[in-house]
């Protein structure tokens, strides 16, 4: 794989999804549908998902294709692959919150090691460079030219006073239960796969999920996070998380910086 070629690609195609995400958003008024899995589907998801998975299929013709909104695509098994989620945190959306983000990941034999969060109503851009490690680019986010980045680095976390993250749409009593086991001086709700970015700049410095999720919803942010030092293991017995599982069905998981003293489920 062409890392620098694939950093341009993932990067320039998250900025147009972007721009088409926020044209629904910004309208006034939107059809939400309703998929087999009773999930919430949009135009916005539709037409990022046209648009990224056209731009990767003509620059990466031979490498394996899974989308979210294209279910074909989830019956392919390979451990390499690209994977994307072109509107994750599509409940976000639907209510104007405006945590959701397009994401983009190359998984190699079962880790993601490269991936693109991008914020579109936030606009916060989180990518890896060629080399993996993690960067926040800042500025006018140019489709056509890279602009200035700031890499960025977990915390050193203070396990007597630590910083947690969890999901906003789908927070429950199981992952208040395992918060309550650490001695947290702030919790803070973020939707989609911003909250792998939150621990990856230090913002946060924990992040479990006690919930259903899918490999699309997890890849990018979590090559972010493993760029930026941080780790995701399974919640059951914190192996890593790996991918091309059966399904693309993720177990519950944490995401964290290393220097968190991690609590047994």
């Amino acid at each position: 794989m062409d890392y620098q070629k694939l950093t341009e690609v993932m990067r320039k195609l998250a900025l147009e999804a972007g721009d088409k995400i926020m044209e629904i958003y910004n309208s006034d008024d939107f059809e939400v549908k309703v998929k087999s899995d009773d999930s919430p589907v949009t135009a916005a998801d539709e037409a990022a998902d046209a648009l990224i998975s056209a731009g990767l299929r003509a620059a990466f013709p031979d490498v394996l294709l899974v989308t979210e909104e294209q279910a074909e695509s989830h019956a392919e098994k390979a451990d390499t692959f690209l994977i994307v989620d072109p509107l994750d945190g599509t409940k976000e959306f639907i209510h104007r919150r405006g945590d959701f983000t397009v994401n983009i990941a190359y998984v190699e034999n079962g880790v993601p090691t490269r991936g693109v969060v991008y914020a579109p109503a936030k606009n916060r851009m989180f990518y890896t460079l060629a080399d993996g490690s993690a960067v926040e680019e800042t500025g006018a986010l140019d489709k056509q030219v890279i602009g200035q980045t700031a890499p960025i680095k977990v915390s050193q976390a203070d396990n007597d006073a630590l910083l947690v993250v969890a999901s906003k749409s789908h927070r429950d009593q199981a992952t208040d239960d395992y918060i309550n086991k650490y001695s947290v001086a702030d919790s803070k709700s973020a939707g989609s796969s911003l909250k792998f970015c939150l621990v990856a700049t230090g913002e946060a410095d924990l992040y479990p999920r006690v919930g259903r999720t899918m490999e699309w919803d997890t890849a990018a942010g979590h090559a972010v996070l493993q760029g930026a030092g941080g780790k995701v293991v399974r919640f059951d017995d914190h192996s890593p998380l790996t991918y091309g599982k059966e399904g693309y069905a993720n177990p519950f998981f944490i995401a964290y910086s290393p220097s968190v003293a991690l609590k047994e489920a």
